[in-house]
């Protein structure tokens, strides 16, 4: 009998050790942390073909002005190139710091996606972009009077936005951001087929852009 229970010892503890491994949480590499699925998951709708192998993941704030420079400039010849031609997609992930109006139309961003026009309407916030930050072009009436601008329904844009639904993504995403070492805006990160990861951070030129994602293809 003493040598059952001396047998038994091991496999008891065996089966602990599994079951604790299994639930409990463990550290996640902070070179894992750049997959597709994390690079995609609460961010924008893809731009580009969601089958391409090199993702470019930005980080943005609709007040700030380097992001400004990239989308009016930088952007248009990447999506030229790189994007429209298959073998790029792009994420756009919300990192607001300058102030509590680039939360806000951070959150009616994916409010004006509920109805499908979630890139419409972030051209649209940058078209607008003023160079005082808080000074009231983003505020919510002007956020509601660009959905209205876009045929959006405006009774379902109005209560998406003035309930908060989606307050929680965009905590989410700046949380996220930090976890990731971002500390401004715009920041990049390009991850491409074979797992290479590069960071870029500010309106870096279409040149940086290009040298490093012909790197990749």
């Amino acid at each position: 009998m003493k040598k059952m229970y001396l047998f038994a010892i091991p496999i008891t503890i065996g089966i602990l050790t599994g079951m604790f491994l299994a639930f409990y949480p463990q550290s996640e590499d902070d070179s894992k942390l750049l997959t597709e699925s994390k690079l995609i998951k609460n961010g924008s709708p893809i731009m580009g073909n969601p089958s391409a192998a090199i993702t470019i993941l930005e980080w943005g704030d609709y007040q700030c002005t380097f992001c400004y420079k990239f989308h009016q400039s930088t952007l248009n010849t990447i999506k030229q190139d790189f994007i429209e031609t298959g073998k790029v997609k792009l994420v756009f992930k919300d990192f607001p710091l300058n102030g509590p109006d680039s939360v806000l139309a951070a959150e009616t961003a994916y409010c004006a996606e509920d109805q499908g026009k979630y890139w419409e309407y972030h051209n649209q916030l940058y078209t607008a972009q003023e160079s005082q930050i808080d000074n009231g072009w983003a505020n919510s009436e002007r956020l509601k009077a660009f959905a209205f601008s876009l045929g959006l329904d405006m009774e379902l844009f109005d209560s998406c936005l003035d309930s908060g639904k989606y307050a929680k993504r965009v905590q989410y995403n700046i949380a996220e951001a930090k976890k990731l070492g971002a500390s401004g805006t715009p920041t990049f990160f390009i991850v491409g087929p074979d797992g290479q990861q590069q960071k870029l951070v500010g309106a870096q030129p279409y040149s940086v852009f290009k040298q490093v994602l012909d790197s990749m293809i």
